[in-house]
């Protein structure tokens, strides 16, 4: 089973900025569990979830060819807590990206509010790592249009952001093998 700690996305400009929203919930069992009688939201979740946001930013910038994994966690640091009920809002900007990998420098807001900061080093899994497939190609677009991507998603010209051919093919042959 893979977790997600983002909702959804609200903003995507290609090459430059993403941002998510994740709603924490009375239902997620995790917030039980880290402060008996207390519940609130692991930070560790939420640098999680900020790399989540800033992954996909890095990795939409080489078109999905590359598995991008969190190689370094820079600076996380969080002035509260999250609880029930809060909307957090991660704003990843990209810092700056290669071949290999990309820096995101991020900050998370709670119920419209800054609330932390979180800066990462991400690596695109090359060479002899390549052939590491963490999702197939009709999952992933699935996914990414589930959290939104391509509803929000923009060019850093302004133009509609569309997948890329290899999704798009998953995309059509899962649709035609289910005769959708």
């Amino acid at each position: 089973m893979r977790w997600y700690w983002i909702d959804r996305f609200v903003e995507f400009v290609s090459g430059e900025r993403a941002v998510t929203v994740k709603n924490v919930s009375m239902g997620e069992s995790h917030l039980h569990e880290y402060w008996p009688g207390y519940p609130i939201m692991p930070s560790s979740l939420m640098v999680e979830g900020m790399a989540q946001t800033g992954g996909l930013l890095v990795g939409e910038t080489q078109a999905w060819q590359h598995s991008v994994v969190l190689a370094k966690v820079s600076k996380a640091s969080f002035e509260c807590v999250a609880r029930p009920g809060d909307v957090l809002q991660y704003t990843a900007i990209l810092q700056d990206v290669r071949p290999d990998g990309g820096l995101v420098q991020g900050t998370v807001h709670c119920n419209g509010e800054e609330f932390g900061v979180v800066n990462l080093v991400f690596a695109c899994l090359t060479g002899g790592m390549a052939d590491v497939n963490q999702f197939y190609d009709a999952d992933f677009i699935n996914l990414l249009r589930s959290l939104g991507l391509y509803d929000v998603g923009v060019t850093a010209d302004g133009e509609k952001l569309l997948p890329p051919a290899h999704l798009a093919a998953a995309e059509e042959s899962l649709a035609a093998n289910l005769g959708l």
